[in-house]
């Protein structure tokens, strides 16, 4: 059976490295990477679609997976940061449903929870909610503490924090191990894997999982 993989935030940090790998899976004949900016990357089974996230066109799709995510700093707002990172994401996942997908695996982020004071992570357990409660057969919710890994942007303060947090990993023992630095390249992988899995179910990965 011929599957299709969709994915959204490509040009980001960890989507970078899930669209390798999808490229390199045979498990997928087609990958189609959802993105307002080009990606540079040229495959024959790659297609790109540059639209909007209300004017998605109508393909059959397999898989889901979403890396989208942004940061207050960076959209301007926080409304701006909730349109990216809670209401696209619910608009990615309610399209993919449309169109037959069957498994949704969403980068979230460690310690969110709908019921959290602090904004961030509030938005991240909301749209976590939201995606688990549509009718796929599978949804795998990662939750990575700070990435690790080279972004096409440069952050400088996020880089130091990078540098410091990968040095102090064994700090962060115990219950603490979940907010250890993950590897963006880890991270890819991981989700890769679990969709390969097929297991119907709701599931949840922190650091030790991944």
């Amino acid at each position: 059976m011929s599957s299709t993989a969709v994915i959204a935030g490509a040009t980001g940090l960890v989507g970078g490295h899930c669209l390798q790998l999808l490229l390199e899976n045979n498990r997928y004949v087609r990958v189609a990477s959802i993105n307002r900016n080009p990606l540079g990357v040229a495959h024959p089974k790659l297609e790109e679609i540059r639209s909007g996230f209300d004017k998605l066109p109508d393909l059959p799709v397999t898989d889901m997976f979403c890396a989208l995510g942004t940061t207050i700093k960076k959209a301007g707002s926080r409304e701006a940061f909730r349109q990216v990172d809670h209401d696209y994401v619910l608009r990615l996942a309610e399209w993919g449903l449309r169109n037959g997908a069957k498994q949704f695996l969403l980068v979230s982020s460690v310690g969110s929870d709908p019921q959290s004071s602090h904004f961030y992570l509030r938005v991240k357990g909301e749209v976590e909610a939201a995606v688990n409660a549509l009718s796929y057969e599978s949804v795998h919710i990662f939750r990575p503490g700070m990435l690790l890994g080279s972004r096409k942007e440069f952050r400088p303060l996020e880089r130091i924090a990078q540098h410091a947090i990968a040095g102090l990993g064994w700090a962060f023992a115990g219950k603490f191990r979940k907010y250890r630095g993950m590897p963006a390249d880890r991270l890819a992988a991981a989700m890769v894997c679990a969709a390969m899995k097929e297991m119907p179910g709701r599931f949840v990965y922190h650091y030790d999982e991944i």
